[in-house]
């Protein structure tokens, strides 16, 4: 594990890593440090360094909403991850299972919602 930590090329002790569902789906995009690459694997669920909170946080810690791993993927440069997991109920904050719920419509130059929600945020974390 440290070997695949001692590869990697962090940017102010975090490397961003993409979400990626089983079929391909895109889910979010978050950053890790060392630690969080660490409980990852140890675990193998997804463990993100919150910038907001500045802690390190297990995915779906709160929400119940975990991401299994299934497989960790490195650029060619060690700049960044790919985790393939696989997503129990959804990704997003908001209620959607990608955070990618909207996609944009350049004929009328505005976000328009192209998913549909798989839970009410509220009564997962309160108002």
């Amino acid at each position: 594990m440290e070997n695949l930590v001692g590869e990697l090329e962090f940017t102010d002790g975090l490397i961003p890593a993409v979400i990626v569902e089983e079929d391909g789906q895109v889910l979010t995009l978050c950053y890790l440090n060392k630690d969080a690459i660490r409980r990852t694997l140890q675990t193998r669920r997804v463990h993100v360094f919150r910038r907001s909170a500045g802690r390190l946080m297990m995915k779906g810690e709160s929400s119940g909403h975990v991401q299994e791993v299934v497989e960790l993927r490195v650029d060619c440069e060690g700049k960044s991850l790919v985790i393939v997991v696989r997503q129990k109920v959804a990704a997003c904050h908001a209620g959607y299972r990608t955070c990618y719920y909207r996609r944009y419509r350049p004929e009328d130059d505005r976000w328009e919602i192209c998913e549909e929600k798989v839970f009410e945020p509220g009564d997962v974390y309160g108002s």
